[in-house]
């Protein structure tokens, strides 16, 4: 199963200001829906309390701190899945990553959530491709593959 890690990040690697922000600066939402959709979505509870729309189309599994990440991964049956974070839950599913969607912001916040709120394993990524969110303001998501 591919698990995809799919973030909106700030140039100084932040996926939000804080643990409740209702995210407003992302210029990639129409492309998460349109690529999640369909597939299953793990996040936090802090993640998915800060969503002020629905998630259509898409069954939304939220993480607790008490829940395994295997477990969660054991009972999708589908042939892929999104990994929507926080940092916390990214940081739990980062050693299970088949491929990271991230997609960087012209911002900086110099402090805020992290991308993985805590030590992860190293990886070696493989570029697989670009595709354009608004290339007038330089915004691309950016897919690898970890190898």
């Amino acid at each position: 199963m591919d698990i995809i890690l799919i973030a909106a990040v700030t140039q100084d690697g932040f996926i939000a200001r804080h643990a409740h922000e209702t995210i407003k600066w992302s210029k990639d939402l129409s492309l998460f829906k349109e690529q999640t959709t369909g597939w299953p979505v793990i996040m936090g509870s802090n993640t998915f309390n800060c969503i002020n729309s629905e998630l259509k189309d898409r069954k939304i599994i939220v993480m607790h701190r008490e829940d395994n990440p295997q477990k969660i991964l054991d009972n999708i049956e589908k042939e892929k899945c999104f990994i929507a974070g926080g940092g916390k839950t990214n940081m739990r599913f980062a050693s299970y990553l088949t491929h990271l969607y991230i997609t960087p912001h012209p911002n900086v916040f110099g402090s805020g959530v992290c991308l993985f709120s805590g030590p992860v394993k190293e990886m070696n990524l493989v570029f697989e491709a670009v595709i354009p969110v608004d290339k007038i303001n330089g915004i691309f998501q950016f897919q690898y593959r970890v190898n």
